[in-house]
Formats: C-alpha cells, structure tokens, sequence
C-alpha cells in the first residue's frame, strides 16, 4: 500500500484511509454539470461537459464541515465506495492510471455527502 499511499496528495488521516484493502479517497470537491460535452467520430472535436464547482453548506455555524445536498440524477463526479452504494449511488468501476472525475448517479430520494467523506478506494491493478 505505500505504493498508493505516495501516488496520491492530500490524505486527511492516512491511518483511517489504508485500513481496508485499498487507499479510500475522500471528497475534494463537487462539480454540478451546467452543460452538454461533445463526442464525436474521430475525437478532434471532444469537448468537456461545462461543470460548476458546488460549495458545501455548514449545518451549523461552528461546524469544522459542510456537506454537500445532491439531488437525484448524476450531478457529482467521483468514484465510489461500498458506504455510497449501499445508499444507492454508483458508477462504472474504472482500471486508471490517472484518478478522473467519474460520475456519480444519485438516487432519487437524493443524497447528503459531507465534506471529506470517504467516497471511494483505490485498489492496486494486478
């Protein structure tokens, strides 16, 4: 696990994010789509979908973090981990070798995600 553990910035406590199998990832921001992305034939006109980072909102005033309302449908990306399915969110399972922005669906009774939760785990490839 080291290997993983120097391959991604920005650990909020690394000895709860490499107790399981894998290094969990936690939320580092969320981004609304605001606009359609283009795919075309040959990929000299791919364009991204347009996003707008959302900011998370303090219950309380004296609360260390936000969190983050989502609504039904696919407004988030990132990748996922077994809290988030067992709640009925979800998205492909990638092989990457670079972590992107994966979208996550939301269901329809909507989702409440904290600031730094833990959100996905990333396993070595074999």
């Amino acid at each position: 696990m080291p290997e993983l553990v120097d391959a991604v910035s920005g650990l909020v406590h690394e000895p709860t994010q490499t107790e399981g199998a894998g290094l969990d990832l936690t939320v580092g921001a969320v981004h609304e789509p605001t606009g359609p992305g283009e795919v075309d034939f040959g990929g000299e006109e791919l364009e991204p979908t347009g996003t707008t980072v959302l900011d998370p909102v303090r219950r309380e005033p004296a609360d260390d973090y936000g969190w983050w309302e989502l609504d039904a449908g696919t407004p988030v990306r990132l990748e996922p981990r077994v809290e988030l399915a067992e709640r009925g969110a979800f998205h492909p399972t990638l092989s990457v070798t670079e972590l992107p922005r994966v979208p996550l669906v939301v269901p329809g009774v909507g989702l409440a995600l904290k600031e730094n939760a833990r959100v996905s785990t990333l396993h070595r490839r074999e």
